[in-house]
């Protein structure tokens, strides 16, 4: 089941918050979010519940051993913890990816299992991670009571498509949470704001790429670069709605997720594209992987060659994903070797100019799984591109699009801040923008179903990690 779907809106969502308003105590509460989340989980593939539970089993008593055993005690617990979560990871996403590139390097003929997808499986397995590692730590307690545990593993808000939220920042909430109207409020008109970045936007901009980069071979200078534009902003308005709807989901029941994007594409430089884009995936690797040493030696950047291969490889099994992650690693490497000092120096424009270059060619290597393909794709934003600078087709396209495309450049900036600042310096303009809001979210929900009334829905990029 997504977020973006008939069934979702109007039957799955008002159905769980009838029987959560339904009950009081929070208890009873947790109850029933774990029982719509694991429905919400095994719909259309109920076996994906049998991992889960299991994954939530084995990863609540290292929990506990890590956090009450002796030294020796708390280590095998640990190992055992990581062990399994990377060996989960290992067999339902990269045991094909392995097979296959055996067989290509040795010549063996291997047969490549065909195993079930564990949609959203890297997601809920970092979170759960990151919570033995905190115990093991002493960051934060263990759990004592496994049905807690399994709400914090199982909600269905971000278990699909993150944000990865830290045990942490939400323990608290789990046994202690009240929702607000003012949360009620936030919560709906963030995911209807959500909503309407995947179907409005994203599922639009998407029939332009799937036009364009899909027939790479094609396209004309302007007209590969017309693609892979437009496909940046539609992986941003895709995945960033999906964490939307997440926050606005969690606030409706009383958790204050972390934030996912904070409009990356105003960055000035990569670092910081990287401190605005997917958040907490970044957060995760810094506190969890850059620490360590590797091959036993510590030194920042090996460490840093880790963390963006890591990053790489987490998105797909796939060469043209480590290699999009070796990509940004080493533009991370130049600014960090430059120093901020040294980056400041260098006039805004051409800060701009540069950072959005790499991001719109990063991006066309994340598309292009097929090297030929991606070979196609990097020749033809070039001048030696034997389909010339021009066509119609791009033309054409960009006439038939132009309000969309402009309405997408438009929602990268913060708009949706502008009323929060108005109404905090003119009090008198709270009320009419208050009631402008309600309009405008309520025409959002009308115009996303009705496309979705008539459109095959497309699940989020996202979920396949």
């Amino acid at each position: 089941m997504i977020f973006s779907s008939l069934i979702f809106l109007y039957l799955f969502l008002p159905l769980c918050l009838c029987c959560y308003a339904a009950v009081r105590r929070t208890k009873d509460r947790n109850m029933v979010l774990i029982l719509f989340s694991l429905l919400f989980y095994a719909w259309g593939e109920p076996t994906r519940i049998v991992y889960l539970l299991l994954s939530a089993g084995v990863n609540y008593l290292c929990g506990l051993g890590a956090g009450k055993l002796g030294k020796v005690g708390r280590r095998i617990a640990l190992g055992i913890s990581l062990i399994f979560n990377l060996g989960m990871i290992g067999v339902f996403k990269y045991s094909g990816f392995l097979i296959e590139n055996i067989d290509a390097i040795f010549g063996t003929d291997f047969p490549v299992p065909e195993i079930a997808q564990m949609v959203g499986i890297s997601f809920y397995t970092f979170q759960i991670m990151s919570y033995v590692i905190d115990c093991f730590w002493e960051k934060v307690e263990p759990q004592k009571d496994p049905l807690k545990l399994l709400l914090y593993i199982s909600l269905f808000p971000q278990l699909i498509a993150g944000p990865i939220v830290r045990y942490e920042t939400i323990a608290a909430e789990i046994d202690h949470r009240k929702t607000s109207i003012s949360d009620l409020s936030y919560g709906l008109s963030r995911f209807v704001v959500g909503l309407a970045k995947k179907v409005v936007l994203a599922d639009q901009l998407f029939r332009i790429v799937d036009d364009s980069l899909a027939h790479v071979e094609n396209l004309s200078v302007l007209g590969t670069w017309y693609g892979v534009i437009i496909y940046s902003l539609y992986i941003y308005f895709d995945f960033s709605g999906y964490s939307d709807m997440a926050i606005g989901l969690g606030r409706i029941f009383g958790f204050h997720f972390n934030e996912n994007f904070n409009h990356p594409f105003l960055c000035k430089d990569i670092t910081e594209f990287w401190q605005r884009w997917h958040i907490s995936l970044g957060s995760f690797f810094r506190d969890y992987l850059l620490p360590l040493p590797v091959f036993g030696i510590r030194n920042k950047y090996l460490s840093l060659g880790l963390v963006w291969f890591c990053t790489g490889i987490w998105h797909g099994a796939s060469w043209n994903y480590i290699l999009w992650g070796v990509y940004y690693g080493a533009f991370i490497l130049l600014e960090t070797k430059l120093g901020k000092k040294k980056m400041r120096k260098i006039p805004l424009p051409v800060r701009h100019i540069y950072n959005k270059l790499v991001i719109i060619i990063g991006f066309g290597i994340f598309y292009f799984e097929d090297f030929s393909q991606l070979g196609l794709f990097l020749r033809n934003l070039t001048p030696f591109n034997p389909n010339g600078f021009f066509s119609f087709f791009e033309q054409m396209s960009l006439y038939n699009n132009l309000y969309l495309i402009l309405a997408a450049i438009l929602c990268t900036f913060p708009l949706l801040e502008l009323p929060k600042k108005l109404t905090g310096k003119f009090e008198i303009l709270k009320s009419p923008v208050s009631i402008l809001g309600t309009v405008c979210c309520t025409g959002l929900l009308i115009l996303s179903s009705i496309l979705l009334v008539d459109a095959t829905t497309k699940a989020f990029l996202y979920y396949r990690f």
